[in-house]
Order: C-alpha cells, then structure tokens, then sequence
C-alpha cells in the first residue's frame, strides 16, 4: 500500500503582528440613545442593542452603518443575545411588564416567551440559538435561573438557590453555563440541569463572558473593595487577576478562542489579545454599559450609556489555518472571520487556486470547516482576502 504524505503550509494574507493595544474606535450610525446591551453575530456584521428608558430595540445587518427599530412593547429592555448567524435573538426586559422576548428573523418580529414576570437582568445563547438561559436582576432582589432548549418556546427553572444574579454567560454549544451572583458564582455542565456553587470568599462577581468551548473565562470583580477583571482557563475552577486597575466594569467580551477580550467601563475601555495575561485601555468618553464581540476578535462592539452612542473598532484579523489529515483527504478549519476571506490551495507556492466547495460552520467551536482532497504527495493552503 502507497504511503501519502501530506506536507501543508497554513498561511492567511495580511498577516501582520498581534493585535495592538491602542485600538481605533469609530461610531456606528445609531441613534444617540442610552444604550445599555448589545449582542452581534459571529461575523460582526448583524447587531441588536437594547435601550431601557427609550423602550426600543434595534438591529443592524450592515455593522452599523444603519439601524431598525424594531416594533418591540413598550418595556424596559436589559439585555439581548444572539445566535451566530444573527437571526435568533433572545432581549430581556427587566422592569415594567417584565419578560422575555424572541425573535427568530434577526428582530423583524418579536413573541414573548410567557416566563414568570421577574426582572431579567441577563440573557445568553447558544450558537445555534436553541439553548438559551436567563437571569433574574442583581441588586435588592433575588429569583431564580431558568433555561430553555427550544428557542425560548418553554422555559423550566433550575435547581438553584434564588441570588442577586449580575450576568450569565455560556459555550457556543449551550452545554457550558456560568452565572455571576453579588456574593457567588455558579456553573453547569449540563446546559443547567444542575448545577455547582463555586464561592471565593470577599469577591463581588459581575459580568461575565465565556470563550466558544466554555474553558475561558473573563469576569469583572470586586474584591476588598478594589475593581478586578479576573480570568479563568479551566471554566472557572481556578481564577487569576493581573491586577490593572480598572473601575466598575459593566461589561465583557471573549473571542471564541478567549484569546481577545474587552471590558467597557466609563471612559475607558480595556482590551487584551492574550487572555488577560496584561490588559491596555483606550481612554474614550462615554459610559460605557455594553460590549460584543466577534468570533475572531478583530471587531469589536461598544455601546454608551451617556452620551449615547454604538462605536466599532476594526482590526486586520490574521486567522490561523486548522489542519487534520484523516486518511489521504484533510480537514481545514479556522474561526469564524470578521472579514471575508477564501481558502486557496498550491502545489508549489507560486501558483495558487481558490478551494471549491463551501465551509461549514460548526457550530461547538465557530470554525468554519471544509474537507479537501489533496490531489498530490504535498500541498499548502493559506487564506487570503478577495
């Protein structure tokens, strides 16, 4: 039997050093409204933020360069999540008439979810949008943790103990579940069935993100009396702050790898390409209550509070090429990019062609995947720009 070997190059054009600190933020078309929580796809292009004393929501297909309101009730919207392909969304209204509402046509139209009448105070999703759960506000008032594997159709409450809930977060495939209380935390892994207190004693917890496989972690905290952004490689058994000395952070982002992560607070907005290892902020003006992020990173969603506003930093993504032989064909994968690129293939380096077939997105890790057959002994592929 003929032994193939299979010699690859992976490469992405535009290569360019990490990711700088000093990032270049530029405001979206929206309204200057109070914003208070935004969600996008994974490519960035479709966004949904929320305004609560305004009683709108809105959405964007384009990145932001034009905003819908969409025909919502008139209630205090919280909090808002998406699918990654922008078109389930799921927005949480936390007082007056509280509810949950979804949409299933990227916010065209909006059904409520007939959830007890608590204050949804923050809400997450799977990548697919099927799995999704909610929270009940933080502050004076405590409830319950209530998930739904159906799209929000029906909702169950979980086992555990009614808390002053501040954020809750999960893995691209809903099964990876972290919900920050004032004086604890707690995880599930089991999209909510059960679930684990996971208690550090003098810890304040707040907004939390998680990367696409649930391992990262990034959270803000108060511990001592001192504002931290603690981060977690191993779904929050174990936490580690650098201690940058940041104020009350609202909100934050992971990447799907948990590599890039943001943290919004007023003025300032604090930025990482090394999972929290060292943080640098960019000095902005704004209350900043909101923050997304794209699969890979490079684009970058923050919304204000005061003065109002949605701005979006860009930067050059520089994704990495996945390669698994299997047999004599290969899968290639890469994140989810907040730019277009095509995959190209080459038997010498000089003379290059774009791949055909389509990538799939898997939608546990927010790779786009292609399964290619390699035609000779060696090949390379690299990614480029159209």
């Amino acid at each position: 039997m003929k032994t193939v070997v299979i010699l690859l190059l992976a490469s992405a054009e535009l290569l360019t050093t990490e990711a700088a600190f000093a990032l270049t933020w530029t405001q979206t078309g929206a309204p200057q409204m109070s914003w208070w929580s935004v969600a996008c796809s994974a490519d960035g292009t479709k966004l949904v933020a929320v305004v609560p004393y305004a009683s709108a929501i809105y959405t964007s297909a384009d990145s932001g360069v034009t905003w819908t309101s969409n025909a919502v009730p008139s209630i205090e919207w919280w909090s808002v999540a998406s699918s990654a392909d922008g078109t389930r969304l799921i927005a949480a209204s936390s007082y007056g008439n509280s509810a949950l509402y979804r949409s299933t046509n990227s916010g065209a139209s909006w059904a409520s979810n007939n959830v007890p009448d608590y204050p949804w105070f923050s809400v997450a999703s799977s990548a697919d949008g099927v799995k999704l759960v909610a929270v009940t506000s933080g502050g004076q008032l405590t409830g319950p943790i209530y998930t739904s594997a159906d799209s929000g159709a029906t909702w169950v409450s979980n086992n555990v103990p009614k808390d002053h809930w501040e954020s809750v977060a999960c893995s691209a495939d809903g099964t990876k579940l972290i919900a920050a209380a004032i004086i604890d935390y707690y995880t599930s892994t089991n999209a909510g069935a059960t679930w684990a207190s996971n208690g550090m004693p003098s810890v304040t917890w707040g907004a939390v993100a998680s990367s696409a496989d649930g391992t990262k972690l990034v959270a803000a905290v108060i511990t001592s009396g001192t504002h931290r952004i603690f981060t977690s490689t191993n779904s929050g058994a174990n936490w580690v702050t650098n201690n940058a000395s940041v104020g009350r952070v609202a909100a934050v982002t992971s990447s799907a790898d948990g590599v890039v992560m943001t943290a919004v607070e007023q003025n300032r907005i604090w930025y990482t390409t090394n999972s929290g290892a060292a943080w640098a902020s960019n000095n902005i003006t704004g209350l900043w209550q909101g923050a997304a992020s794209s699969a890979d990173g490079s684009k970058l969603v923050a919304a204000s509070g005061s003065p109002g506003g949605i701005w979006i930093s860009q930067t050059t993504p520089t994704p990495a090429l996945s390669l698994q032989p299997s047999n004599t064909n290969l899968m290639v994968s890469w994140t989810v990019p907040s730019t277009n690129f095509v995959l190209q293939q080459s038997s010498d380096l000089f003379s290059w062609a774009a791949v055909t077939g389509t990538p799939a997105l898997n939608l546990s890790s927010l790779q786009e995947e292609i399964v290619v057959v390699p035609t000779n002994n060696s090949g390379f592929y690299r990614l480029k720009t159209p």
